[in-house]
């Protein structure tokens, strides 16, 4: 067996450059300190907020500088958690920048309190009186729609003091699941055994073409998860019980609306998305399964079956330097700028693509205002990759594109939207690498690689997004949130999505278990959301090319100056309707017919 290595072993020009955030590591310790002395820097403000506008922004003005320094010294701490999570002074660096986050969060909570408080109509005229305030008009207008969810000052103090035990949840599931989850290994249709984890599974033996190894792999993963089983359960029993609490103390109806306020979302459109998609694209995904089991040659087809691939043989590869030259020219119709940033991120080493005990599974962009994104995927020379490169890299050419244009207070979109950059770069690169290609085999590959996206994001991430809808409303219903109600709700949703087409066994019905998704908000459905509004830039670019492709970075430098629906209508979508949804859904129904199609051939 090959074993993975240790970080230590790993060549540098595999890994993210972090001494653009500090030097050394004692330097990151001075700064931590620093900021943790420097609250009284925003505290002094504390009861004079309404002394005049010029006040009332120079506290703003504050309170960014330090939330900017803690972004810094946190995601420093969270970055090398996230390629090394078994090391334990990684662990005690988290900890420690949770500890500093909920000081600081508590000790601050009195701006928005305060300024709350302030006599009717105040904040309105402060944008008024100071022209300076409008780069914050976005913060404060938020404030104002806030107003009525707010509650008592000293109640508000609290509630942020204990951040850090409220987030217990989400640290003891990513703890839990980088430093204590093990798999026995996994022998392979020739008798010969691999090494097993959470990365090896979901980056590697989930796509094997060896249906020995795929299903042996699957089982190995299933019943590591089933000693955690009830643990994980409790542990998002514990945070679905926070939000509902947290609602019913702020008046929310429920939830679901006290998360979607956070996005900026109106409760039909989140209904719609998933009332549609699971509806109308459940057809789609039927007829490509049923594809699949045939092509594969499958009696019964497994939920490890879904993402096996279609033509084993064929297996492009492609090196990190090649796809960054793939990718570049991908997107270089979105201008010069874009390329420029695109550019940076793959030879500063912006990107931390080794494979080493620890590492988190999956991949994410963290962009650091003032600084740059760091990008984290685990490279394996596969031309897949390179799509899932692109498609972080869109998060980066966003996060950079709005700070260059925004201040840190509005620099963010809603989640509902963040999704959108990714996508858009995803189906571009996607696009450029089937225009150069007359091969059947190619371009039957890069389908298939689109429908593993649309699969993965529009139908996994949705289906999470239901089962959280439906959580949700059983834990406002009185209903305790255990494994074993997360798991039967799991199964139904796959039942009814998959029909008779998928069998759906014990390790289907713990895919609730393989996920953080779950501990930020309404994340999992903002997928189907951010899909759809990238399908349509995608889309528009093939039609109307230079004018809609020039159009996308000035939507991307907007940053959080607008609404996420704002923003998808500066991209040319509107939201408000089901047409963009439906449309997506087709485009994914296109693709199907194009696989059947090829298969044909």
């Amino acid at each position: 067996m090959n074993d993975q290595v240790r970080r230590s072993e790993v060549p540098e020009e595999e890994t993210w450059d972090l001494t653009d955030l500090y030097a050394t590591e004692d330097e990151w310790e001075r700064e931590l300190r620093a900021v943790d002395a420097d609250i009284a820097t925003v505290t002094a403000y504390q009861g004079r907020l309404g002394e005049g506008a010029r006040v009332f922004r120079a506290c703003l003005e504050a309170q960014e500088e330090l939330m900017q320094r803690l972004m810094r010294v946190g995601s420093y701490a969270y970055l090398r958690m996230a390629v090394d999570g078994i090391c334990r002074s990684n662990q005690a660096a988290v900890g420690r920048v949770l500890s500093l986050r909920s000081r600081i969060e508590g000790s601050t909570s009195f701006v928005r309190s305060e300024a709350l408080a302030l006599p009717e109509g105040t904040l309105q005229h402060y944008l008024q009186e100071d022209a300076e305030l409008e780069s914050f008009r976005p913060a404060v207008q938020r404030m104002i729609e806030e107003k009525p969810y707010t509650l008592h000052p000293g109640t508000e103090s609290v509630l942020a003091s204990l951040n850090e035990v409220l987030d217990a949840p989400a640290m003891i599931y990513r703890q839990s699941k980088t430093s204590d989850m093990s798999f026995d290994p996994v022998a392979d249709g020739e008798g010969q055994e691999h090494p097993m984890s959470f990365s090896a599974y979901e980056g590697k033996y989930e796509r094997s073409p060896d249906p020995v190894l795929r299903r042996n792999a699957f089982a190995s993963f299933t019943t590591g998860l089933q000693n955690y089983e009830n643990t994980y359960g409790a542990t998002w029993g514990t945070e679905v019980r926070k939000n509902v609490v947290l609602a019913e103390v702020r008046g929310f109806p429920s939830a679901i609306d006290m998360m979607l306020s956070w996005q900026q979302v109106p409760r039909d459109i989140y209904d719609r998305i998933h009332d549609i998609i699971l509806s109308e694209l459940a057809p789609h995904m039927r007829r490509y399964a049923r594809l699949r089991r045939e092509v594969v040659g499958l009696q019964e087809m497994l939920y490890c079956d879904l993402e096996a691939p279609l033509d084993p043989d064929y297996r492009p590869e492609i090196t990190f330097e090649d796809a960054s030259t793939v990718i570049r020219e991908g997107l270089q119709v979105l201008g010069s700028e874009y390329d420029e940033i695109i550019a940076a991120a793959l030879a500063d080493r912006w990107v931390d693509r080794a494979d080493n005990i620890g590492k988190s599974t999956g991949a994410f962009c963290n962009s650091v205002y003032g600084v740059h994104p760091y990008v984290m995927i685990t490279w394996n020379d596969s031309m897949r990759g390179a799509l899932t490169l692109a498609h972080e890299l869109g998060h980066a050419g966003q996060g950079v594109l709005s700070q260059r244009n925004q201040r840190l207070a509005a620099s963010r979109p809603s989640m509902f939207f963040i999704e959108a950059p990714s996508t858009a770069n995803e189906l571009l690169v996607g696009d450029y690498i089937l225009q150069q290609s007359d091969d059947v085999r190619m371009r039957r590959w890069v389908t298939e690689q689109l429908l593993m996206t649309y699969h993965h994001n529009f139908v996994r991430h949705l289906i999470e997004g239901e089962l959280q809808r439906r959580i949700y409303e059983m834990a406002e219903d009185g209903q305790p949130i255990n494994a074993g109600i997360l798991s039967q709700v799991q199964g139904c949703i796959l039942e009814e999505f998959w029909g008779d087409v998928l069998t759906v066994d014990d390790g289907a019905q713990l895919t609730w278990m393989r996920q953080p998704h779950y501990y930020r908000g309404l994340y999992p459905y903002s997928y189907a959301a951010g899909l759809t509004i990238g399908t349509s830039v995608a889309s528009a670019v093939r039609d109307e090319g230079e004018r809609a492709a020039r159009r996308w970075p000035d939507v991307l430098r907007a940053g959080g100056t607008k609404k996420p629906l704002e923003l998808a209508e500066m991209a040319g979508v509107d939201m408000r309707a089901a047409e963009p949804i439906r449309e997506a859904v087709k485009y994914v129904g296109s693709l199907v017919d194009e696989m059947e199609e090829t298969h044909r051939q």
